[in-house]
């Protein structure tokens, strides 16, 4: 059932964040996802960040805040894909 939250959580978020920045991010449905699971790896990480301060790996669960991690996870891995593939095409 875990799997299927996750799933379900990387293409909510996936969608959301490809929808909110700006540009055009391509990919299809499977990649979406793929965003949005990363993205909830990268909101969970850094909210661990912010409250302990010690470096964990968590992730956001399938709830409205858990959500609104991933979406930002997201958008910031979006950002990072963004410089990292400009950096090489330079």
């Amino acid at each position: 059932m875990n799997i299927i939250a996750w799933i379900i959580l990387g293409l909510i978020a996936g969608a959301i964040a490809k929808a909110i920045y700006p540009g055009r991010q391509g990919g299809g449905f499977f990649s979406t996802m793929v965003l949005g699971i990363i993205g909830a790896v990268i909101g969970g990480i850094l909210v661990t960040i912010l409250e302990t301060g010690r470096f964990q790996l968590t992730a956001a669960t399938l709830s409205i805040p858990g959500i609104i991690l991933a979406v930002i996870g997201a958008m910031i891995a979006i950002f990072v894909w963004n410089l990292l593939a400009n950096r090489a095409s330079s």
